[in-house]
């Protein structure tokens, strides 16, 4: 026998077999054109890659039975949230008024209510998210909900966790969920220490095989922290020393927004955590009255409506939020993100907003901690370029913020990426706020990011040589697995 001739041929039928699955398994063109290309021209590493990373097992298995649950308790937040909701039917605010479509989507989508009589606190980088988050865990007197990417045992992950423990001493429930990917020092070190002072913990998609586990690619992103239900803090800030800027000149500078949110918009972000802990962890708990407490109206007059997506999402509602934002636009969109592999929408919508006449300004990092992700981002830059979006490189550090404003009236601030993996493959969630003043407390702050950055000539980038554009096209090819 030809075992050499059977061996090819078993493997012709292999991947003929596993490009048939990603053409009637995989939504998105791209995707599918990349994964069929990866199997054919990569022996074996490529099928290896898609059969670990491109098949929604757990969609599939898993969400659709989070989906009936979360539904169980969207039926408590919208009992809950019913006076908050007819609060907002007026509707009379400028900034609500224009983005009203908007507003309506995310009802439909996701049952997000608009809420308003909210205060919100912009919170810019770590020196000032954590002394504001560590003082309002020091009022708790209920609960604290705690769901973090990012943990890490360092200065300030020793001092929440001190006072997270000093809270269950206290007699407040204090629950924690922690991306068992993105925060592997939580169960090597702490996670004994946590469970003996009365703290509940789980880990959300708990890895066995880092370099086998399909999970990896499900990561929950979403940084949130309730505290009795009525504060919550959301944004792009993990648990670590790195996003506290001080006075070492020689550490990297990390410019990074978060916001603290006090008012019944807090009740999506109760709803959202409860939901994960209800999938992650076995011992569930019920959405009751002390978790959604009635909450005053106060002076602060803001409008604000939580959207979230993940695997478990019937909608991307996080990118459509994001593209229906920039439809509404009249004027001008400012955006700073990390990551830029936003895909063919929010490319299409970026140009035709700028060809249309409004002032569009993307902001990213000038250093990237990822050389094929900066590589796929730069790949997207002629396209704008060439329909007059301007584009910043920030130099004074890393900018992992990832916000857009619109017009001055409207802002997002959140946890969400403008890259496809954010968008498809993450659990994410992002504030979207309807506010003048706030907006236009934004827009200063992302003028004076843009003064510490440097603008892309463009015709100087349009005309660079071939061969430092051909590395940027090659990244591109894989920008819809990365």
């Amino acid at each position: 026998m030809n075992w050499n001739l059977i061996g090819g041929i078993i493997y012709v039928l292999i991947v003929l077999l596993v490009c048939l699955r990603v053409i009637f398994e995989t939504h998105s063109t791209t995707k599918t054109l990349a994964y069929i290309l990866l199997c054919l021209f990569v022996p074996v590493f490529g099928i290896a890659f898609y059969l670990t990373f491109g098949i929604n097992y757990w969609r599939i298995k898993k969400y659709r039975k989070k989906s009936s649950s979360d539904t169980k308790i969207l039926q408590h937040l919208a009992k809950d949230s019913q006076p908050y909701k007819e609060a907002s039917l007026g509707m009379t605010d400028p900034a609500v008024q224009q983005n009203a479509e908007l507003v309506s989507m995310l009802l439909k989508d996701l049952s997000s209510p608009l809420t308003r009589h909210n205060e919100v606190r912009l919170l810019i980088n770590g020196e000032n998210k954590f002394p504001e988050m560590f003082a309002a865990l020091e009022t708790a007197r209920h609960h604290i909900h705690l769901e973090y990417y990012i943990y890490e045992y360092d200065e300030i992950g020793r001092s929440l966790i001190e006072l997270l423990i000093k809270k269950a001493k206290e007699g407040v429930e204090v629950k924690f969920i922690y991306d068992d990917f993105g925060s592997p020092g939580i169960k090597k070190k702490l996670e004994k220490e946590m469970v003996d002072a009365g703290i509940r913990i789980s880990p959300f998609h708990k890895v066995h095989f880092y370099l086998l586990a399909n999970r990896i690619n499900y990561r929950n992103h979403r940084k949130i922290v309730v505290i009795d239900g009525c504060t919550g803090f959301v944004g792009g800030i993990n648990v670590s020393d790195k996003y506290i800027n001080g006075s070492d000149a020689k550490k990297l500078f990390w410019r990074d927004t978060h916001l603290r949110l006090d008012g019944p918009a807090v009740y999506y972000l109760q709803y959202l955590f409860i939901s994960d802990w209800n999938f992650c962890c076995e011992d569930s708990f019920e959405p009751l009255q002390n978790y959604f407490p009635p909450i005053k109206a106060g002076t602060h007059d803001s409008y604000v409506q939580i959207t979230a997506s993940g695997p478990d999402s019937p909608e991307p509602s996080v990118l459509f939020s994001i593209l229906q934002a920039i439809y509404l636009a009249k004027e001008e969109i400012l955006i700073t993100t990390p990551y830029f592999i936003p895909g063919d929408s929010i490319m299409d919508a970026l140009r035709i907003a700028a060809l249309s006449g409004l002032k569009v300004k993307l902001l990213v990092p000038g250093v990237c901690d990822s050389r094929i992700v900066n590589a796929a981002s730069k790949s997207n830059y002629n396209d704008l370029l060439k329909a007059g979006v301007e584009i910043y490189l920030y130099r004074k550090g890393f900018v992992h913020s990832k916000t857009m404003i619109t017009d001055g009236k409207l802002f997002i601030v959140g946890t969400a990426n403008m890259d496809r993996r954010s968008f498809d493959l993450n659990f994410e969630v992002n504030a979207v706020i309807y506010d003048a003043t706030h907006a236009k407390e934004m827009r200063s702050i992302f003028f004076e990011d843009i003064a510490a950055s440097e603008k892309i000539d463009k015709e100087a980038w349009l005309n660079r040589k071939w061969y430092h554009q051909f590395p940027e096209k090659l990244c591109r090819l894989f920008s819809p697995v990365l």
